[in-house]
């Protein structure tokens, strides 16, 4: 493929690695927010993203009310996984949308949204989410999805216009038509996602070369993966996605992989680890600075 174009526009050479270190599920839980604190202090993690249909939210939104050059974004949510521990769509009630399991809860797995929900629901849905984000007081920096749910092909579309709508960075990945065939699209799909970057980019948007994402069954010190990503990135510009949280019994109660997000918030903030990112001549850049050159393109 062609050199990324945003590198360019980063001031950045084509062979240059450039990263965002990205917090997921923000406000998921009172132990997210109590990392995403103390990650924002350290300075390693250059963006997070927030989950508006949980319970930590306000928490949220006040936090950033309070620090407004924080780099937050709205992780769109259409899921909830969790056993005891559940959350609600903002814009229905309704089970004929496809957003509710017999719960009244969002479904618990991606693919139940995927099969069921209608189009339109899922854009009402994640449109409230972003605004409901916005009207809290948050200069949100970007959009992405929530165990991936809205990029499936029935809403993906919806999910670009939303983004574009608000000229807003977003997660997608720039590939040749074999690789996103490997994502499981079919030819027709691949060739049209092929086609979309391409007017994507022609138009001013940022698309990333590689989402990196820390792994959540790997329950022991997570340093040397860690270590072992950054001097795996290629060159370009990449997404690398952890999900931290602090040590409590809220986040032992929740979620049977809390080891693991503990020991992403442990790596990212240990001098070690800022040390090694520092020495592997990455440019650790935030979402704050894709918005920026997406709306000066505008």
């Amino acid at each position: 493929m062609q050199p990324n174009p945003v590198m360019k526009k980063l001031g950045l050479a084509p062979t240059d690695r450039a990263v965002i270190i990205h917090a997921d599920d923000i406000g998921m839980c009172q132990a997210s927010l109590t990392a995403w604190a103390d990650l924002v202090d350290f300075g390693l993690v250059s963006s997070a993203a927030t989950m508006v249909p949980c319970p930590w939210f306000p928490a949220v939104a006040a936090c950033c009310r309070e620090h407004p050059d924080v780099d937050l974004g709205v992780h769109l949510t259409l899921t909830s996984e969790w056993d005891v521990y559940r959350w609600r769509p903002l814009s229905t009630c309704d089970p004929a949308s496809g957003l509710l399991d017999d719960e009244g809860y969002f479904p618990r797995r991606a693919e139940s949204v995927q099969e069921r929900a209608d189009a339109d629901a899922v854009q009402r849905e994640i449109q409230a989410q972003l605004e409901r984000a916005l009207a809290a007081g948050i200069d949100v920096t970007h959009i992405d999805s929530h165990m991936g749910t809205v990029l499936h092909p029935r809403f993906a579309l919806g999910y670009v216009q939303l983004a574009l709508q608000h000229r807003l960075p977003f997660i997608m990945v720039r590939l040749d038509e074999a690789g996103y065939r490997e994502m499981g699209l079919d030819e027709v799909g691949a060739a049209f996602a092929v086609q979309l970057v391409a007017q994507l980019e022609a138009q001013g948007v940022p698309i990333f070369d590689r989402i990196a994402v820390l792994p959540l069954d790997q329950s022991t010190d997570q340093m040397d993966v860690a270590k072992k990503t950054f001097d795996e990135l290629p060159p370009g510009l990449s997404n690398l996605i952890i999900h931290p949280s602090a040590d409590t019994p809220e986040l032992r109660a929740i979620t049977p992989d809390w080891p693991s997000r503990v020991a992403h918030y442990r790596a990212f903030t240990s001098e070690e680890l800022r040390a090694h990112v520092r020495d592997s001549g990455v440019h650790v850049i935030g979402y704050r600075a894709l918005r920026d050159l997406m709306r000066q393109d505008r």
